[in-house]
């Protein structure tokens, strides 16, 4: 049995259920905030000694960490007795996070520990790739010291999103030229600072495996989409199937796996002189839409992986 751990709104891994039905491969599909509603138990026998409902662990070959939301409890009056009961079911879920280990495509630690941005910076450089110049730091003279002045981007250290009431998306973006009044915003917390490389194309790569899939996302054909494609929601951007050099394939590949990764969605920059250029990998990313766009085989890639 293939388990698959993730919410109920996930539409990626309608994909990967999809793929396994083609195939006739056995699957359970666990939406974790749903996990209270199960009759669930593990003993110290051994790793494969637990269950959640009509799962048991020795049946599971494998475990792909999706997009698994916390447990949800609402049984009780009292909001604090439901979070406190809420909070019991995290740390069992954890604990069967623990049992799978060896058998995930990739393993919820490899994600949290490869999400270290200033870390992915550091091997791309190793891994052979061109990085811009830049600086993680909330000092903004030093940005001037180490960058310039002119040209720059900014964009978040860890996450892009402010929550609350009015959820809003920090998108990465353009500075001009820094002032005295950007000082003081720039000192409330690091992020990421580098020189603006000129694009010819934004450029998707999913790696699954050593399998590559790499896509131009055409982000200049729109002024709202030229230094960040996802901003203004524009669904009709191109995505066009390309074939990279050689010595950048092999650049995704190796620092997937030196973030002890199976899968990967790395960003990069085509520039004008047909350069690649580093930006960031998402060891947890979004891929169906990519598979929606061009047909490339993901989902069944991940399938293989999944099934080897």
């Amino acid at each position: 049995m293939i388990l698959l751990i993730t919410n109920k709104r996930d539409i990626t891994t309608d994909y990967i259920v999809r793929e396994l039905q083609k195939r006739g491969l056995s699957y359970y599909r666990l939406n974790t905030e749903s996990l209270a509603n199960y009759e669930c138990s593990i003993g110290y026998e051994s790793l494969d000694d637990w269950r959640i409902g009509n799962v048991n662990g020795s049946e599971v070959q494998s475990a792909y960490f999706r997009r698994p939301s916390p447990p949800k409890y609402t049984k009780l009056s009292e909001t604090s007795e439901n979070q406190y009961i809420a909070s019991e079911w995290l740390a069992f879920l954890k604990s069967i996070y623990a049992r799978l280990e060896g058998k995930w495509f990739n393993s919820p630690v490899s994600i949290a520990l490869a999400e270290d941005k200033p870390k992915q910076l550091l091997l791309a450089r190793e891994a052979g790739f061109r990085v811009p110049n830049g600086l993680i730091t909330n000092v903004a003279h030093e940005i001037i010291q180490k960058i310039g002045n002119s040209g720059l981007i900014i964009k978040p250290v860890k996450q892009g999103l402010i929550e609350g009431k009015e959820e809003r998306v920090i998108f990465t973006s353009g500075i001009s030229e820094l002032t005295t009044e950007h000082a003081a915003a720039i000192s409330h917390a690091p992020s990421i600072f580098q020189q603006e490389i000129i694009k010819k194309f934004d450029v998707r790569v999913t790696v699954v495996g050593k399998q590559v899939f790499p896509v131009a996302i055409w982000s200049q054909d729109s002024e709202h989409t030229r230094v960040d494609w996802r901003k203004g929601g524009r669904i009709d951007l191109r995505h066009q199937v390309i074939e990279l050099p050689s010595d950048i394939t092999k650049a995704c590949i190796a620092i997937t796996s030196r973030l002890n990764l199976t899968f990967g969605a790395i960003d990069l920059i085509c520039d004008k002189e047909n350069n690649y250029w580093f930006l960031e990998i998402n060891p947890n990313g979004q891929w169906a839409w990519i598979e929606n766009q061009t047909s490339l085989p993901i989902a069944s890639a991940i399938v293989d992986e999944l099934v080897g």
